[in-house]
């Protein structure tokens, strides 16, 4: 059975971050032996929830290692074991007033989380606690996903902000779980557990209760870091190929459709308000 949602960011106390703002320490990125990096998302007080400029230093890091012989394979995590990830930070939203915001959000992240997929280095997402909404996105676009046994998986933007995901996020959703699993999830926005996500193809390896998801990532990170990076960046550029290409025009009617309507404002505040929205379909 699927996991009931009761991730989001931690919205009590003041918003003290804006859309572009970051503390350095928000996303930390550490080099470890071996040719090894490890990008850690470090807002566990809300759920690792993503600002924009986490994002932006994000894609900065891809490109950074894209040429870098040095770095043999990333471990993407999430700091506290809570989440890995519980997408965007909702009071990013709150500046949103017209369909270029709309469009203009969506083609930041799209193009970050491109970066990420698009990186010739092997990605391997270390998944502890909630993998919600981008943080989903974030992982789907990782090479490998390694859980913890307390992982949970979905998209419940049906029942939370009522927005969509972009072409290229179900692109790599259908990829990898189908068509029928995807529209089940976001249907019924409800989240998978671990055993869930292995069965259905979202993770490669569930690590039992008790185990060390970090210690098991890194296992793996060397294990490949050890094999021809040239084989690696070749198989994997190949494997991308394969998937159609989706262009950042495609689906901006549905995105205005959802971002603009009464139903996303009235997501947005029901969420802040830690109410219940009221749905309208307009």
């Amino acid at each position: 059975m699927g996991v009931p949602d009761t991730t989001g960011p931690d919205t009590t106390g003041p918003d003290t971050t804006g859309p572009d703002e970051t503390r350095e320490d928000d996303i930390l990125f550490e080099t470890l032996e071996g040719g090894l990096r490890r990008v850690t998302f470090n807002r566990p007080q809300a759920r690792n929830a993503f600002t924009f400029a986490m994002y932006e230093r994000l894609a900065a890091f891809c490109a950074e290692v894209a040429e870098d012989r040095a770095t043999r394979a990333i471990i993407l995590t999430g700091a506290g074991g809570r989440a890995f990830a519980a997408g965007t930070d909702i009071n990013q939203f709150r500046a949103f007033r017209t369909p270029e915001d709309a469009i203009a959000y969506e083609e930041r992240v799209g193009r970050v989380i491109a970066a990420l997929e698009a990186c010739p280095k092997p990605t391997i997402a270390a998944i502890e606690g909630a993998c919600t909404g981008g943080g989903g996105a974030l992982a789907a676009a990782c090479d490998i996903r390694i859980a913890g046994a307390n992982a949970r998986f979905g998209f419940p933007i049906a029942r939370t902000l009522g927005n969509t995901l972009s072409m290229g996020a179900l692109s790599r959703l259908v990829a990898l779980v189908g068509p029928a699993r995807t529209k089940e999830m976001i249907f019924t926005a409800r989240l998978l557990d671990a055993g869930e996500a292995l069965a259905a193809g979202l993770v490669q390896e569930v690590v039992p209760e008790g185990g060390d998801v970090q210690a098991r990532a890194l296992e793996m990170a060397r294990a490949i870091a050890a094999n021809a990076p040239l084989t690696l960046r070749a198989i994997k550029e190949a494997v991308s190929r394969l998937r159609p290409q989706i262009t950042s025009e495609e689906g901006r009617d549905l995105i205005l459709m959802c971002y603009m309507s009464q139903d996303f404002r009235e997501g947005m505040d029901a969420f802040l308000n830690k109410r219940p929205p009221v749905w309208k379909g307009e």
